[in-house]
């Protein structure tokens, strides 16, 4: 996305066609293994949780708080769809270090925007058959979360875990802090190289079908998004080009690096021109990628990179 990958929902396409009248614009809803434990700290199995895991592998009912959660619901033994929004992000941890992977794993979730605040997580069965962990191992995660006030637990019929709203404008002090946490200009070198790749693998499989139907449906949500959502639908998109160019080890560096450039993208001002901008090249981009044209898509997502670097190096460097 150039600039700072936003985005203002009256921005249509490359064509230059009209923008909707924002009272009538669209606004998008809202939202076979036993698991194993790779804990670092390493624990043994409770009774309840040797149950826990029984009932996550034999249980045939619908959770309803992994319905609630926005994802696909799949049968226990059954691995994510690639439809499912989380699937790039969630998935089996190393061994020797699952309760680490599993925090950096579901605090991307988070970052990225793929459950918002306001959401529900996936139910505990569901997360710790995706993350190949125990429900033990997992509860420690969530706690974690919890206590740091990115998650909060809610009982009852409809209750889970729940992601907590962050503060919108980071102040001063958060600022200098991310942007310490991170080399800036490696990590926007770093986004460049992935996402020209990733584009350049989309367009030479040719996308057809339901691929190229996931590509276009990732556009449409980020036309139709208000302000407040759009980088949230532009993460979408991004992931899905990630995704759809067919490299798992790819989709998960990129699924890392954007976490990271979000956490800066939030430190910047949304701009209208560049918003506008930005949909442009998406769509340019897209009818690229489905064209087959891998070295206009490279082109392409070269140019929409170096925006995104050139507004986040004037605002925080």
């Amino acid at each position: 996305m150039s600039g700072s990958d936003a985005h203002d929902p009256r921005a249509r396409g490359s064509q230059g066609g009209h923008a909707p009248h924002p009272e009538t614009r669209r606004t998008p809803p809202t939202a076979s293994h036993r698991p194993v434990d790779s804990h670092s700290h390493s624990h043994s199995h409770s009774h309840k949780d040797v149950a826990d895991d029984h009932e996550a592998r034999g249980s045939g009912a619908e959770d309803p708080m992994a319905q609630a959660s926005g994802a696909e619901t799949h049968a226990p033994d059954a691995p994510p769809t690639p439809q499912d929004a989380l699937a790039p992000v969630l998935r089996p941890v190393p061994t020797g270090n699952g309760f680490e992977a599993a925090l950096e794993q579901i605090l991307q979730v988070v970052r990225l925007g793929l459950v918002p605040a306001g959401e529900r997580l996936p139910a505990e069965r569901d997360l710790a058959i995706r993350l190949g962990i125990s429900r033990v191992t997992l509860r420690e995660v969530l706690k974690v979360l919890h206590d740091e006030g990115v998650v909060e637990s809610r009982r009852g019929r409809y209750g889970g875990t729940f992601v907590l709203a962050r503060n919108r404008v980071p102040g001063e002090d958060e600022v200098r802090r991310r942007i310490g946490a991170v080399d800036v200009a490696d990590l926007l070198r770093f986004r460049a190289v992935l996402e020209t790749g990733a584009v350049e693998l989309c367009a030479e499989r040719r996308l057809t079908g339901r691929d190229a139907e996931r590509l276009r449906a990732a556009l449409t949500r980020t036309q139709d998004a208000p302000l407040a959502e759009y980088r949230r639908q532009d993460t979408r998109l991004h992931l899905t080009l990630a995704e759809l160019s067919g490299s798992p080890l790819l989709t998960a560096q990129y699924t890392t690096v954007r976490a990271q450039l979000n956490e800066l993208l939030d430190c910047i001002p949304l701009l209208v021109r560049n918003l506008e901008h930005s949909q442009r090249q998406h769509s340019a981009l897209v009818d690229a990628v489905l064209s087959g044209d891998a070295d206009g898509a490279r082109a392409l997502m070269r140019e929409h990179c170096a925006g995104t670097a050139a507004l986040l190096r004037g605002f925080l460097t």
